[in-house]
């Protein structure tokens, strides 16, 4: 757990219906705002297992409600974005895996994303400390970062009304995090930082 009083843990089960249950052990998403309840965007989690590893998603769940988001005014193409609402989207690691061919130690990282057209930059930040608007991406921040790395835009085969982050096991024994909402999706490859042998 995180000391700073700006800063509470919560444990949430995956609840959304397009991900796998949870399994193994859980971790806790770090909240900045404990009134929750009263979030337009909910606070969600997602939890698969990599190598026989837990491995967590903390985000919250904008929807489009009649917007157009991504590429629009809210969520501008080639502009950094906290992949998400409130705080910024984080992942939770007990073991060193690969994301998006970006190694990770065990621990916590924010994920950030810039959208495009044709191809996203995915963006993997050690701290997770930070308000998720692009405001509070400092050069503090900016200097805790691991790596970036660009993925192909991709479309779903419908419109997503509500962000979704599910996870999809590879062709080659790893996992795939699918993100996707309203008419893009990307997919994050992740495996374990010595194999890629993962389950759900």
């Amino acid at each position: 757990m995180i000391a700073t009083s700006s800063l509470a843990v919560l444990a949430l089960v995956g609840s959304s219906a397009a991900g796998p249950p949870a399994v193994g052990p859980d971790t806790a998403c770090v909240v900045m705002d404990m009134n929750i309840e009263d979030r337009l965007s909910p606070l969600d989690s997602l939890t698969f297992e990599v190598d026989g590893h837990p491995v967590k998603v903390c985000y919250g769940r904008p929807s489009a409600r009649g917007r157009t988001m991504i590429g629009g005014h809210d969520v501008p193409y080639g502009k950094l974005w906290r992949t998400g609402a409130n705080e910024p989207t984080m992942i939770h690691t007990t073991v060193p895996i690969t994301v998006a061919g970006i190694q990770l130690e065990k621990g916590s990282y924010s994920l950030y994303t810039r959208p495009g057209e044709q191809e996203w930059v995915v963006i993997l930040n050690r701290s997770i400390t930070q308000w998720g608007h692009i405001a509070s991406y400092n050069y503090k921040v900016r200097k805790q970062e691991v790596g970036q790395a660009r993925l192909p835009r991709e479309r779903p085969e419908q419109h997503v009304e509500l962000m979704t982050f599910r996870a999809e096991l590879a062709t080659n024994g790893g996992v795939v995090l699918v993100l996707e909402w309203e008419q893009s999706q990307i997919r994050i490859p992740i495996a374990t930082a010595t194999g890629t042998s993962s389950t759900f």
